[in-house]
């Protein structure tokens, strides 16, 4: 009994050793749990503290990331723009090179161009000096010709005093004739130039006839004493050298027919004017008009033309003319003046040129 009571005893106390080792073991359980539950609640806290930085500090980096990405969207935009421009600026810069290039060359050109001009320039120079040369030479050579010139000068003005007296005589001299014949009313045409007088060979010849008419005798009865008389008067006849009574035709049938028939009619009016001369001139005029009175034929030479057509009855005709004495020297001095004026002139356009 007694061993079966300690036997239960026994088992009792396993039972509660038991027990008390389980409700140890809850109770160690139960205090693991609560300071797992406790460590775990404060890791928890920690988390979400440490969660809720990091969230606020995510915010923010979220917030410094916008901000640093609208910067650099900003520097973006500001970098293309300044692409762009450095693009346009390149582009420039090349459309500058180029010119720059271009203008290179041109101003390589134009560089051997002034090398050229100046090359040119030294040869114009040296062609200058010798023209300048040259120059002082003709100047030196002008001044003695001017010299010479002034000489001819002062030759030539008493020269041209001496012509212009003897032109003068022979302008009074037509005018002397132009009034006998005004003053008795004679219609005879004077030539302003030569004072010659042209007889109609109609009048004073039949056709093809050296034989003077009745119609002639009389022109020349009234034309030749008056043309005479003014040329023998003394301040006229010293100056006088020739007068010469001309025949011509017109330009129908053969010359040397012609040329005979014109000798012919000037030789008749000269004959009338020797035959009838003793009664208007005296002695001494007669023989001094005798030494100068020449007749000549000419034929058909020299028509007389009437708007530009032949006109034949014009063309047939006696021309009686004068010739003062000196007056083919005139005519010589005059072209010498002509020449000497003409020489000056082109002396002093040099003269000007050179200055």
């Amino acid at each position: 009994m007694y061993s079966r009571r300690k036997k239960n005893y026994d088992r009792h106390n396993i039972w509660r050793s038991y027990s008390d080792m389980m409700a140890g073991l809850l109770l160690l359980f139960v205090l693991v749990m609560c300071i797992s539950f406790m460590e775990a609640q404060k890791n928890y806290q920690e988390k979400l503290q440490e969660e809720a930085a990091h969230q606020q500090t995510q915010s923010q980096l979220q917030l410094e990331l916008e901000q640093r990405e609208s910067e650099l969207n900003a520097k973006q935009a500001a970098l293309d723009e300044q692409s762009a421009l450095i693009a346009s600026q390149q582009d420039d810069l090349d459309k500058q090179t180029a010119l720059v290039a271009s203008q290179q060359d041109e101003l390589d050109e134009k560089s051997a161009l002034v090398l050229s001009q100046q090359k040119d320039l030294d040869t114009q120079a040296a062609l200058v000096a010798s023209q300048q040369k040259e120059l002082d030479e003709k100047n030196k050579l002008m001044k003695s010709q001017q010299a010479a010139l002034e000489e001819q000068e002062t030759l030539m003005a008493e020269q041209q005093k001496k012509i212009e007296q003897i032109i003068g005589v022979k302008a009074d001299l037509i005018a002397a004739l132009k009034k006998q014949f005004d003053e008795h009313n004679l219609n005879v045409v004077i030539d302003e130039a030569t004072g010659s007088i042209a007889l109609d060979s109609n009048v004073l010849f039949g056709y093809n006839e050296s034989e003077l008419t009745d119609e002639g005798i009389q022109m020349l009865g009234e034309v030749l004493p008056l043309y005479c008389k003014v040329l023998m008067e003394p301040q006229y006849q010293d100056y006088l050298a020739e007068l010469s009574i001309d025949g011509y035709t017109d330009t129908s049938g053969d010359y040397l027919y012609n040329l005979q028939l014109s000798q012919a009619r000037a030789l008749a009016v000269a004959d009338y004017l020797f035959a009838n001369a003793d009664s208007y001139l005296t002695a001494d005029e007669l023989s001094s008009l005798k030494e100068k009175l020449t007749s000549n034929g000419h034929s058909m030479s020299n028509p007389v033309y009437t708007d530009g057509e032949v006109d034949m009855d014009a063309s047939r005709r006696v021309e009686v003319r004068f010739r003062l004495k000196d007056e083919e020297m005139i005519n010589e001095l005059k072209d010498i003046l002509d020449e000497n004026s003409l020489a000056t002139a082109e002396t002093e356009s040099e003269t000007e040129a050179a200055q």
